[in-house]
């Protein structure tokens, strides 16, 4: 069934907002991390997606939304998210903003890797070309002598692996799970895991100020992956998935405005080929489905 033109637009208005929650997310954890022990901040980030995702939705669906018929999947998807918060939170303690959210857009030229060696699925030439234009603007952010430490570049590396294989476990679930259910998993199993973890390093020697930034970290992940689960149904991710990009923009403005730091220009370059890279893998996307539509 074709989705009306309104629908997309609102698909991308939705993309482009939850882009900026989560640049909001990661400009206050990078501020707030540098007083707040890491743990804490990740377990009350979940703790509030887990509490708030299942009072706004208990009225309507009660236990109903912890139905599920993939329970080990979704324990597996809980934990390699957390996995990525966990990576993420150390990559922005050690790297600006700006610099994490362009490396973190690789994940979709990443998910090429899973879907030719995994899934071996066929990926034309010039796919694998945009691919490996993404990792050439990595490596323009990561170069040594460049603004941030390359001896921690492994973190958001590793992230975007992981969190590549948390999309194409979703991408897989999708097709039989509800998007409200993987939401409520991926919230409590975070919140499960966390809670062990963070007994090492819990602290109540916080001012009111640090408590306020916990709870904006908490609203904004939440709001933001919320939005993100109507921004693909309102529309195709083909049509959703280049809108991502803004949150390069976005980033860059709240590192600006926040540590008022801004890229050196090779960075800057990095950043925008990655950009333009992940564009262009979206415009194939929807020019493949296009053509599979015709066919």
């Amino acid at each position: 069934m074709k989705r009306p033109a309104h629908g997309a637009f609102a698909g991308m208005t939705y993309a482009v907002i939850a882009m900026a929650c989560f640049a909001v997310l990661d400009t206050t954890n990078k501020f707030l991390i540098a007083s707040v022990p890491l743990l804490m901040v990740l377990w009350f980030r979940y703790t509030f997606q887990a509490v708030a995702t299942t009072a706004v939705m208990w009225p309507r669906r009660g236990m109903g939304m912890f139905q599920t018929g993939s329970f080990k999947l979704q324990m597996l998807r809980g934990l390699l998210l957390l996995i990525c918060s966990v990576l993420g939170f150390a990559s922005l303690q050690r790297m600006p903003v700006a610099e994490f959210s362009a490396i973190a857009m690789l994940t979709p030229l990443a998910v090429t890797f899973l879907a030719r060696f995994v899934m071996k699925e066929h990926v034309s030439r010039l796919r694998w070309l945009f691919v490996m234009g993404g990792l050439a603007g990595a490596l323009l952010i990561v170069r040594p002598g460049g603004s941030m430490d390359t001896s921690a570049a492994w973190l958001p590396l590793t992230m975007v692996v992981a969190y590549a294989s948390f999309q194409t476990l979703t991408s897989h679930m999708a097709k039989t799970e509800s998007p409200v259910t993987m939401h409520i998993y991926t919230g409590w199993v975070g919140f499960a895991i966390a809670s062990v973890l963070v007994l090492s390093a819990w602290t109540t020697d916080l001012t009111q100020t640090q408590w306020l930034l916990m709870c904006l970290i908490g609203f904004a992940g939440t709001l933001g992956h919320y939005l993100l689960i109507i921004a693909f149904s309102k529309a195709p991710a083909a049509s959703v998935t280049p809108f991502l990009y803004s949150s390069i923009g976005f980033a860059t403005l709240g590192g600006w405005l926040v540590f008022a730091y801004v890229p050196d220009r090779i960075a800057m370059l990095g950043m925008l080929l990655i950009a333009l890279c992940g564009l262009g893998a979206g415009w194939l996307s929807q020019r493949e489905h296009a053509r599979a539509h015709r066919i």
